[in-house]
């Protein structure tokens, strides 16, 4: 509709303007929509009469139309040297320009397209969005507002005021806007899954989830909801929604947040059983790995659990957590020569803490290396702090036992 209005209105400009038969046939051949001619007999006319600014501006419509924007762009700024003002040009290229993400070199188009037509609804609708991808969302929403007032039922500016709202911190104000765009175009139902993103940033957990929980059918936005409810230790409420993320598109992520829902909720095997199909489909996954070996560790199978903390750490061989893991699983499965040397790794890694001082106390302590356990007590417990109490006490008996047993040496 728009585009058949502007080429009309260009036909009667060309009419009572200085012109040559290929101008004539570019504009006939732009209102059939044979493009590639239009541009063909445009570039003839202008070559014919080169200050012709409706030959130009036709061509830069044929151009647009064509997806050519950089070649457009260039015409319509040479209708604006020929006709300076020309609202049409100033809109269209201004528009361009937004689209190629261009808009601090927009902005000054929209704005003599705005005040050429402040009474009209695009100039204003662009211009809110130019400042908006500015990063200019105070100015942004004035805009808007006129757009609106100018077309109640527009849900691209109620969007488009909601987004300057939000990004001008708030949230509060922009939440009605977003819910009236869906309202007005079903379209725009999406808008609300960034509403809730936005109430998820800002920590109104509550808020995001029941957003979230609009979209039963939406596998991203009820793996959302789960992992807010999984967050708040709400594990039972969590697993229908986590279960219909992994049915509707599994992954990896909502797996681990399934398994991680089902052991909260102590429901062992569903939790082991959608642990391994997710390892089996993400072997190296991080994550998948370390929740895997936490899970033996917390079922005492500590020579498994180290197998999965070891293929962690060749995942992410900087990992001070995997390390840690993989240093306390192998002590309690006896292993303290390779226990010492994971915890010598997160010593040159700088990850070094007092209680890596008691577990080498401890190991050298039942090796009966003496001296050097009753060494790194003394470093736990003056590093210690008083952080530990009951590791403190043993530590203290312990010291004094082995420096009993030394002194009879």
């Amino acid at each position: 509709m728009w585009l058949s209005a502007v080429v009309a209105a260009l036909v009667f400009q060309s009419a009572s303007a200085p012109g040559t038969d290929f101008e004539a046939d570019g504009l006939r051949a732009l209102e059939q929509k044979n493009y590639s001619v239009a541009i063909e007999a445009l570039t003839k006319a202008i070559a014919a009469e080169p200050g012709s600014y409706t030959a130009h501006f036709n061509l830069a419509l044929a151009y647009s139309l064509s997806a050519r924007g950089t070649e457009a762009i260039a015409e319509y700024r040479r209708t604006l040297e020929l006709k300076p003002g020309l609202y049409q040009a100033n809109l269209n290229l201004g528009i361009l320009l937004l689209e190629a993400k261009q808009a601090g070199a927009a902005l000054s188009a929209l704005r003599e397209a705005r005040g050429a037509r402040p009474a009209e609804f695009r100039p204003a609708y662009y211009l809110g969005e130019t400042l908006l991808a500015s990063g200019k969302p105070a100015e942004a929403a004035p805009e808007f507002e006129a757009a609106l007032k100018i077309d109640p039922k527009s849900a691209a500016a109620e969007l488009g005021l909601a987004r300057a709202l939000a990004r001008g911190s708030q949230l509060s104000a922009a939440g009605p806007h977003f819910e009236r765009a869906a309202q007005l175009d079903p379209a725009y139902s999406d808008a609300l899954l960034e509403l809730a993103d936005l109430y998820q940033g800002a920590k109104q957990y509550d808020e995001a989830a029941a957003i979230y929980d609009r979209f039963p059918n939406n596998a991203a936005a009820q793996e959302r909801v789960g992992e807010i409810l999984l967050t708040a230790g709400k594990h039972a409420e969590a697993i229908p929604h986590l279960e219909t993320a992994v049915r509707l598109s599994p992954s990896s992520a909502n797996r681990l947040a399934l398994a991680t829902a089902y052991f909260g909720k102590k429901e062992l095997d569903k939790g082991v059983e959608v642990l391994n199909q997710a390892l089996t489909a993400d072997p190296d996954n991080y994550d998948l790995r370390m929740l895997a070996g936490r899970v033996l560790r917390d079922q005492k199978q500590y020579p498994k659990a180290v197998t999965q903390f070891a293929s962690a750490v060749k995942i992410k061989p900087e990992s001070l957590d995997a390390w840690n893991e993989a240093a306390a699983s192998l002590m309690l499965a006896d292993d303290y020569p390779r226990a010492m040397a994971a915890l010598d790794k997160l010593k040159s890694l700088g990850g070094e803490t007092p209680s890596h001082y008691y577990l080498r106390a401890i190991m050298f302590d039942k090796l009966k290396q003496y001296p050097p356990a009753l060494d790194y007590y003394q470093r736990f417990l003056a590093a210690s702090g008083g952080k530990f109490p009951d590791e403190e006490f043993k530590s203290r008996q312990r010291a004094r036992i082995i420096q009993r047993e030394l002194s009879k040496r």
